[in-house]
């Protein structure tokens, strides 16, 4: 299982400011020494946290996995074919939300994303759908000629006490469903340094994608030992 770390809040904090620092590039470079399998960043079409010039730098030197978060517009899939990250994620975006509030709706944009993939694998790089833990929504993602899935745990991540039980057998029902359908798996959002084992355990999950709560810690630890410990709760 990888882990894949979202490093858009470091670039967050430098926009706050409109100044150069802290450097979402140099992040990258600690959470690497930390041992992340990867590197995803959001590019947002109001560009409120990372920059073009982010993800072009980044696109040099990342030896592992760099994973676009996008969204299914004329603009990004010209910005990904150009670029050429290892993985495109498409997720949904709302100018409003201060984040990804939830997964694709999938049904209602069939067509469209359909041909975003198409024109995304027509250079050679594999495409993930940012959706819900649903039967019905890993059915229509499968249609579309998606690789892989990345599960929204965010309702998961949120549920108290014996909802959150239900919410994790939803999570293990949906990747059980999307290896049938011959999708790769992986999982993200809301996940933290309590919540993140049983998710983990999963038998059959691609990889993990976190951001927030290790960049959170990096506040107080620094970033190559958040990333350390996030990756001895998923390989305990």
């Amino acid at each position: 299982m990888l882990l894949g770390v979202n490093i858009d809040h470091v670039a967050t904090i430098r926009q706050a400011r409109r100044g150069i620092e802290p450097d979402p590039v140099m992040a990258a470079t600690l959470a690497i020494l930390g041992g992340a399998d990867g590197i995803t960043v959001h590019l947002r079409e109001d560009r409120r946290h990372i920059q073009d010039r982010d993800l072009k730098i980044l696109r040099e030197f990342v030896p592992n996995e760099l994973n676009l978060e996008m969204a299914a517009t004329k603009e990004m899939i010209g910005i990904a074919i150009k670029t050429k990250p290892d993985l495109v994620t498409l997720v949904p975006e709302k100018r409003l939300e201060l984040t990804t509030e939830g997964g694709l709706e999938v049904k209602l944009h069939r067509k469209k994303l359909q041909e975003a993939i198409r024109r995304i694998h027509g250079v050679g790089i594999p495409v993930s759908l940012f959706i819900n833990p649903q039967k019905e929504t890993l059915e229509i993602a499968k249609q579309t000629g998606a690789d892989m899935v990345e599960l929204h745990t965010g309702i998961y991540a949120d549920a108290k006490s014996t909802k959150k039980a239900k919410e994790l057998t939803r999570v293990v029902s949906a990747v059980k469903m999307a290896l049938g359908l011959e999708l790769l798996v992986n999982a993200g959002h809301g996940l933290n340094y309590f919540n993140v084992s049983p998710v983990a355990s999963i038998q059959g999950i691609r990889g993990l994608y976190i951001g927030h709560s290790i960049i959170s810690r990096a506040v107080f630890i620094g970033l190559e030992r958040a990333v350390r410990e996030m990756k001895e709760l998923i390989y305990p």
